[in-house]
């Protein structure tokens, strides 16, 4: 049995388990400093997606430049996933 709800489930119906077990599918790795904080490294930049109260941060990195938008934790699992994916 999986511990994620369908991908068209919005973040906020999501227990905190089914979110760090979603970004560990991801390839994201918790900070060992900061609990809130995952670091994905793909191969053209580098994530950084920090759990806020009331919203998804991300934070793409490449090249040195950074660039940086917030999701709100009603948007769906799949379209926050696809947002990520492609980048800023």
């Amino acid at each position: 049995m999986s511990l994620l709800p369908s991908d068209n489930t919005p973040l906020n119906r999501h227990s905190l388990v089914a979110l760090e077990t979603w970004l560990g599918h991801l390839g994201a790795k918790k900070s060992s400093s900061n609990p809130c904080l995952w670091i994905w490294s793909l191969p053209d930049w580098k994530v950084e997606i920090q759990m806020e109260q009331d919203e998804l941060r991300v934070t793409w990195e490449k090249n040195g430049e950074r660039n940086q938008r917030c999701f709100s934790y009603g948007l769906s699992r799949l379209d926050v996933e696809a947002a990520i994916n492609e980048g800023p």
